[in-house]
């Protein structure tokens, strides 16, 4: 298991510093473009090719870290670096929306002069490096489980749809003179942004805050131990994310009177099995006797416990 996280997380590395570098360096050429042409919706582009270049950047910066071994101070490691630079990211996002959608407005007024074919060269460009980044990010990394990357290759495709939408805002200038339709595109883009980046900072704020990870179920996972031989009931259940796809619980398991200590360790086996079908890899239980029966939660009420058997599993 551990190699195979470890090879998904370097191939996860390396895609992300090649569509960094791509994506970077197309960023500046769009924004200078937008400036020249005076093509609000390139310059929107590149707004969005920044959080994009922040996105990935971020994301190789995260997992570097997010290498880095527990220490005494930090026993999870940097792992949540990760989450974190998701919430900046989405922040971020939100703020070149704004900006965005405040310089459209005044354009709506009094659009300005756009140089069209210098607007519709760099678009397509944009399109095509685009589409070069979403299928280096699919080919080489995980899009699916890790927030992260899937992050970045969200920014890229709505990235993809801002190169469309300057396409079309310079072809409907160049063939109808319709000079609206450059600040309506940029407006299509920023909304696209705005979208993302509230999407991202949601998902990362729900980590942060110790959220029960989208993938699991309290009551499939309270229903699936609790049918374990021996288990009686369980309470003060937590289940967490440490970062993306690293999924975290921690209980208290009663079990049933006269199971001897060699018994509960078969049990404790059977808990570990168990929750990790449900996608939970780190597991800390405490086994209790019926007479250590608190007050029935199944959540937990800030009791102190003592003087039952801990066990912590990785």
């Amino acid at each position: 298991m551990g190699s195979e996280h470890n090879h998904s997380n370097g191939s996860n590395k390396k895609t992300l510093l090649i569509a960094f570098v791509i994506i970077t360096s197309y960023m500046f050429v769009e924004a200078i473009g937008g400036f020249l042409t005076n093509s609000l919706a390139l310059i929107a582009d590149a707004g969005h090719m920044l959080s994009d270049s922040l996105s990935l950047g971020i994301g190789f910066l995260a997992f570097t870290i997010g290498e880095r071994a527990a220490d005494q101070f930090k026993t999870y490691g940097y792992k949540r670096f990760e989450i974190l630079a998701a919430v900046f990211n989405g922040v971020t996002l939100v703020l070149i929306a704004i900006y965005i959608f405040y310089e459209a407005y005044h354009r709506f007024s009094d659009p300005p002069e756009v140089a069209t074919t210098g607007m519709l060269i760099i678009a397509v460009i944009g399109l095509l490096v685009n589409i070069l980044v979403a299928w280096i990010l699919m080919r080489g990394g995980d899009t699916k489980d890790n927030l992260n990357l899937r992050a970045a290759f969200l920014h890229v495709m709505s990235d993809l749809l801002g190169s469309v939408g300057a396409i079309t805002a310079a072809l409907l200038i160049m063939f109808f003179g319709w000079a609206w339709a450059d600040p309506l595109a940029s407006v299509v883009v920023a909304i696209l942004v705005l979208i993302s980046g509230w999407r991202v900072t949601k998902e990362a704020l729900h980590v942060l805050m110790e959220g029960t990870p989208k993938n699991v179920s309290m009551d499939e996972v309270t229903a699936a131990i609790e049918a374990i031989p021996g288990v009686k009931n369980i309470h003060d259940l937590h289940i967490w994310s440490i970062t993306s796809g690293k999924n975290a619980l921690s209980t208290h398991a009663v079990i049933e009177e006269g199971i001897s200590f060699k018994e509960s360790q078969y049990i404790l086996k059977e808990i570990e099995k168990t929750v990790a079908a449900h996608k939970i890899g780190h597991v800390t239980v405490q086994l209790e006797s019926l007479d250590h029966l608190h007050p029935e939660s199944r959540l937990c009420q800030n009791e102190m416990d003592t003087g039952a058997i801990e066990h912590n599993h990785h």
